[in-house]
């Protein structure tokens, strides 16, 4: 196989507006640092914070507790346990302060970045808080629970002029940038399906009885806008996702990444229509989301084929989760193997020919800058795939044939659906966990 290079190319939101649209009740108003609304970059060294230390989360503080120029200051969960586990992978426990209440970490006005690793359904919520505070935030994916947030954080980050970086990071890597070049280049021809592939085996959680939270960990607050019930283990770590009411399954837990891929090499676009089939075909247990799913994203003249098996391990079709894009000239591969085109019998990787900094570095160095621009994977473009994935997972539950979405307008057309798929545009927040900004 053979390598291809290329040469290396040469707020005026005041704060009586903010304390109306702040909120009260549980949550009540966010601490407004004095600074926030000037744009006064920070220092050199950025002191970072991270919220929600899960799996996820300790990857964060692991990565920018030893990135240079980054200053891993504070950390916060509801659950200590987690908070423990996390404090074990920074190389500085005895300096990071540690909090299991975000809006106390938010007041200091040191910390000029903050990272969000907590469940779906706190993600446009604590990104909201973190901005009015006088915050930039990287967001792991997805950057919703639902459409309406997505577009309410879209603006906010506009309105505040924070860099809110979406953790979509294959836009971070120069192979992939390379092969995108090459691809608007020709070297595969027109390009009329790509497909993105999500596939793999995860295993059934079974049926677990409601029991006690477990001790020091503020359930009420983990709920947060979601309806109040009781704790079971499956709504906890990790397998929270599989419930409509914090997260929106693997669509927009791993399906989020190839689609997003898929949707960097149409433009940025949104579709005309979303197509789309599945259900529970395997599991018979707690999961309320999808196992199976396949949804058809259709242009004018491409579409976007989307495939989820959570069935299926990886090496039952030879290939990791990615994406492959057919060309009249050839098929071009995008995964953790690099980016592979073939044509013919003949295989090329595609290598960039600079070094690209990888997603949380980039995110440090447009924080550096105050500069939104230098992001590589910015809030307004993670906000297509996100709710691209939102918008199947709604076909989806609806059983509907079809359905069109104007983002313009955030409106849903499906016949015989209309008012229950417009109604998952968004959600009821319970008292006290209102949104802090409505845009």
């Amino acid at each position: 196989m053979k390598e291809i290079k290329t040469e290396p190319a040469t707020a005026d939101f005041s704060r009586r507006d903010f304390m109306k649209t702040a909120g009260v009740g549980i949550i009540g108003a966010p601490y407004l640092a004095k600074t926030a609304w000037k744009q006064t970059p920070p220092s050199d060294l950025i002191r970072h914070a991270v919220i929600g230390t899960g799996n996820m989360g300790r990857n964060h503080t692991k990565t920018f507790g030893n990135t240079k120029g980054c200053d891993l200051v504070a950390i916060c969960d509801v659950d200590p346990e987690q908070l423990g586990k996390a404090l074990k992978t920074v190389p500085n426990p005895d300096k990071v302060k540690t909090y299991s209440d975000f809006r106390e970490l938010l007041k200091d006005k040191s910390i000029d970045s903050v990272s969000i690793a907590s469940p779906d359904h706190w993600h446009t919520p604590l990104a909201l808080w973190a901005m009015m505070a006088g915050k930039h935030v990287y967001l792991e994916k997805p950057c919703s629970h639902n459409i309406k947030e997505t577009d309410i954080l879209v603006k906010a980050a506009k309105k505040f002029n924070k860099c809110v970086q979406h953790g979509t990071q294959r836009r971070s890597n120069g192979d992939h940038m390379e092969g995108m070049k090459q691809m608007r280049n020709g070297i595969i021809g027109k390009v009329h399906t790509i497909k993105a592939i999500d596939h793999q085996h995860r295993e059934a959680i079974g049926r677990a009885p409601a029991q006690e939270p477990p001790a020091g960990v503020n359930y009420d607050m983990w709920l947060g806008a979601a309806p109040k019930v009781p704790f079971t283990t499956n709504r906890w770590h990790y397998t929270w996702r599989w419930f409509w009411d914090y997260g929106n399954g693997d669509a927009a837990n791993d399906g989020v990444h190839q689609i997003d891929v898929a949707v960097w090499a149409l433009g940025d676009r949104y579709p005309k229509r979303v197509v789309s089939s599945g259900g529970q075909y395997f599991y018979n247990d707690d999961h309320q989301t999808p196992d199976t799913q396949t949804t058809i994203f259709e242009y004018d003249d491409t579409q976007i084929i989307w495939e989820m098996r959570l069935w299926t391990p990886y090496n039952m079709e030879g290939h990791d989760n990615g994406n492959v894009a057919y060309g009249t000239e050839g098929k071009m591969e995008f995964g953790r193997a690099g980016v592979i085109v073939t044509k013919g019998k003949e295989q090329t990787k595609i290598v960039s020919p600079e070094v690209v900094e990888a997603i949380i570095p980039n995110f440090l160095t447009a924080v550096r800058e105050n500069n939104p621009a230098k992001l590589h994977s910015p809030i307004e473009k993670g906000a297509i795939a996100t709710n691209m994935a939102h918008l199947a997972n709604i076909t989806t539950r609806l059983g509907a044939s079809s359905l069109t979405y104007d983002p313009i307008r955030q409106e849903i057309k499906c016949p015989g659906f209309e008012a229950q798929a417009n109604a998952l545009l968004g959600r009821a927040y319970r008292k006290g966990y209102e949104l802090p900004f409505k845009g």
